[in-house]
């Protein structure tokens, strides 16, 4: 049997295209608001795409406001898609029990939907009636765009805290990405995908970590203003695929709705042949998924972490390229998905506490402890000479686990200094954890010493995106690359 989601990837690679049109018969957009009227306004624009869109998306509202007669027209609307193309039907329906199973009834049986987006506040007992056949899907409200979202989907929780404490405490997400990972365990019948909004590429990059195989249903692109390319960029699955993009008003009312699905068509193929052509672009695929590492490495470039040109070294080397993730602090969304990609690291150590290396990785620390629920000590560069006289700063116990997390790394050196404070106060430390290894052999000083390095990215993770993405010329590239090896 067909799920919904094999179908629909069928489709999409039969016509080449993730484009989903949008069948919103707007009153603004009819000469009058009929049920006839918006029966032939639709009917016009999926024969102008029919060869173009993977799948279509009525808005029910629309006819609803219509009554009998509106529905009937929604019902002829659906009837007229070929069957190979999904239909997905924008109700957002959310209710448990008969009424959920009576809303499924009316959008996959009455209507002859194929899919429906639904609301998951009510948890899965009122998401399993919408995907209890897997030839039918649902998309689940997760971060959406509308200016009063974050009242609650960005809240920060902690999901499932384990009782003991150790190795094991729940990582502090935000609202909606906690929904992505529902969405990825009740996903068993392959029909169950997300609704992300474009104008968010960064929560689009958070929910491809968090659901990393999901479809992904992303309006936003167009009217709404919403970047096609950094929406891309961010949600793409590296096949290419995993991601539609719905787009309403910029097709219907373009003077050419057929080249303006055409365009758009074909600009999302650039993207996608970006993604599934490069694999390994930004590396570390195994631990985090493609889009969610370029997102971070595009800004740490843009927010001046990383910088090409000449520059003088303490050591008095002039360098063609500087690194400075102090700069972090002044860009509290890159500093949140600095600390969510730590996150994805963190989650599979066995530690108990975060310990921060001074100064640079105070407050990447800061913030992956907020995130991610865990509490955090320091070493002290200078041993204070007055009141405690601590040598570490925070609350801890003689024999607990900490993770030292760092900043990047180029030697061991600086390492050593404060692994040797954590364990002559009898902490342990097994693990360290940067954001950016610079280093020449991969962190085998700390390996010699029996210490275990982990990082985001290599400074050649970076280096291959940034040329495979054009960001830097490919001269420059190539004269970083002679300078690392000497």
């Amino acid at each position: 049997m067909d799920t919904f989601f094999s179908r629909l990837e069928s489709r999409a690679r039969a016509v080449d295209s993730l484009l989903c049109v949008g069948l919103d018969p707007h009153p603004a957009d009819l000469p009058e608001f009929t049920s006839e009227a918006a029966k032939e306004f639709c009917l016009r624009l999926i024969e102008a795409t029919v060869d173009l869109a993977a799948a279509y998306k009525p808005n029910a509202a629309f006819f609803e406001a219509l009554g009998p007669a509106g529905i009937a027209a929604l019902r002829d609307v659906i009837a007229a898609i070929p069957d190979e193309i999904p239909v997905i039907l924008d109700a957002k329906r959310g209710d448990i029990s008969s009424t959920a199973q009576a809303y499924a009834q009316a959008a996959f049986e009455t209507l002859g939907a194929d899919a429906l987006t639904i609301n998951p506040y009510l948890g899965k007992d009122a998401v399993d009636p919408f995907i209890a056949d897997p030839e039918k899907g649902a998309f689940m409200l997760c971060k959406t765009s509308n200016p009063r979202a974050g009242d609650l989907q960005d809240l920060p929780i902690t999901p499932f805290p384990s009782p003991t404490g150790r190795g094991e405490r729940g990582v502090r997400v935000m609202l909606y990405e906690h929904v992505a990972r529902l969405a990825s365990q009740w996903n068993t019948h392959n029909n169950l995908g997300l609704v992300v909004g474009a104008t968010q590429p960064e929560s689009l990059a958070r929910v491809r970590t968090a659901a990393p195989d999901v479809w992904i249903l992303a309006p936003g692109v167009g009217a709404q203003g919403g970047d096609l390319r950094a929406a891309l960029q961010a949600g793409l699955r590296a096949d290419g695929l995993g991601m539609l993009i719905p787009v309403s008003r910029g097709i219907s009312r373009a003077a050419d709705p057929r080249q303006a699905a055409l365009e758009l068509r074909d600009s999302i193929n650039i993207e996608r042949s970006a993604v599934s052509g490069q694999p390994s672009a930004v590396g570390i695929a195994t631990r985090s998924p493609l889009p969610a590492l370029r997102s971070l490495a595009e800004g740490l470039l843009e927010a001046g972490c990383i910088k090409f040109g000449s520059f003088t070294l303490k050591s008095g080397i002039v360098s063609p390229i500087y690194i400075d993730l102090r700069r972090l602090v002044g860009y509290p969304q890159l500093m949140a998905l600095v600390a969510s990609a730590y996150c994805e690291i963190l989650s599979a150590l066995n530690f108990d506490q975060l310990a921060a290396l001074p100064y640079a990785a105070l407050p990447i620390a800061a913030a992956i402890s907020l995130q991610g629920g865990w509490p955090m000590l320091y070493p002290r560069k200078e041993v204070k000479e007055y009141g405690t006289k601590a040598q570490i700063e925070g609350v801890y116990e003689a024999g607990q686990r900490v993770v030292v997390i760092d900043d990047l790394i180029s030697t061991g050196g600086s390492k050593f200094d404060g692994i040797e404070k954590l364990e002559s106060a009898g902490l342990q430390v097994k693990d360290v954890v940067v954001l950016i290894d610079r280093s020449p052999d991969g962190g085998a000083e700390l390996r010699a010493r029996g210490y275990d390095l982990h990082a985001v990215l290599t400074i050649h993770d970076l280096l291959a995106y940034y040329e495979q993405s054009g960001a830097i010329d490919t001269a420059k590239i190539a004269e970083v690359r002679d300078f690392l090896k000497g």
